[in-house]
């Protein structure tokens, strides 16, 4: 397994490449919420032939997490669950492995990340993609309860749940419209579970919060880079109404919609997804 000290933190990451005799540009993947890399292995897997790809796990989830877990590093008190923060962390991972130019494709949370990163670092991204994502409007009764759920829903993971039988299905049951194969609903889960407490649920505040709702309309306006919008017909978690929403500000921002899937297009319906990427990477 593969690290990387990023801002103080020990980030994992993992590069899939084909061999090839030119040299191919970068895809780097951003997971969403409580999840990890793992879940875009597939979607990768389908782009080698064009693209070296970059998998990693963001601070405080996936393979991420232990460490950061187990001993919180020194200055860690500096970084905050700000999403601007997570942003910053990726131009520190580009950096740290020397790259330049790329190409990004980031889910859900990460997209909103990705996001904030288009617009300050634009000189380091040649395309992006971002899967589910919107923008939303400011309920205070709304979040407040989204706020008490989600902490009860933080706060009580027991590390037996991925044991009890068929706990990945019901689970994944709110995220997708199509199924997906069990072996992709059991990862989700497991990430879910070990996810790092306070990092789970710092980032339920910050990625759902009234700033949120105030200025992510005023991210997608400025936006620059060529940016694919990608939505799931059926997603209640972002609905695909506030993906319309977020692509009418910018002519920069083309929108797409996937027929009959949910939170995750890419697993959902994967033939149909890498050929609307594929599409837009080649225009």
């Amino acid at each position: 397994m593969s690290y990387i000290n990023v801002r103080g933190v020990e980030h994992y990451y993992e590069w899939m490449k084909k061999p090839s005799d030119v040299i191919k540009p970068v895809m780097v993947f951003l997971h969403g919420w409580a999840g990890s890399a793992r879940y875009w292995q597939s979607t990768a897997e389908a782009l080698l032939d064009d693209f070296d790809c970059l998998l990693y796990d963001m601070r405080g989830f996936g393979r991420s997490q232990a460490k950061f877990s187990r001993e919180k590093p020194p200055g860690i008190e500096n970084l905050s669950y700000q999403l601007e923060d997570y942003a910053e962390d990726l131009a520190a991972l580009l950096d740290g492995l020397h790259l330049g130019r790329v190409y990004i494709n980031a889910h859900s949370m990460g997209a909103s990340i990705a996001t904030l990163f288009f617009n300050r670092y634009p000189q380091k991204v040649e395309k992006g993609i971002l899967t589910c994502s919107g923008i939303f409007e400011y309920d205070e009764k709304a979040f407040a309860a989204f706020y008490k759920f989600g902490g009860l829903v933080v706060k009580f993971r027991p590390k037996w749940l991925d044991k009890i039988p068929l706990a990945d299905r019901m689970f994944m049951a709110r995220f997708l419209h199509s199924p997906i194969p069990k072996s992709e609903r059991q990862a989700f889960l497991q990430d879910f579970i070990n996810a790092d407490y306070e990092t789970a649920l710092g980032t339920i505040f910050t990625s759902v919060s009234k700033e949120q709702a105030d200025f992510m309309p005023q991210e997608f306006a400025k936006l620059t880079v060529p940016t694919l919008l990608i939505a799931g017909e059926y997603d209640i978690i972002i609905p695909a109404e506030l993906a319309k929403r977020a692509a009418a500000l910018n002519d920069k921002v083309e929108l797409t919609i996937i027929s009959n899937t949910a939170h995750f297009p890419m697993l959902e319906d994967p033939e149909t997804y890498l050929t609307k990427v594929k599409e837009f990477l080649n225009n």
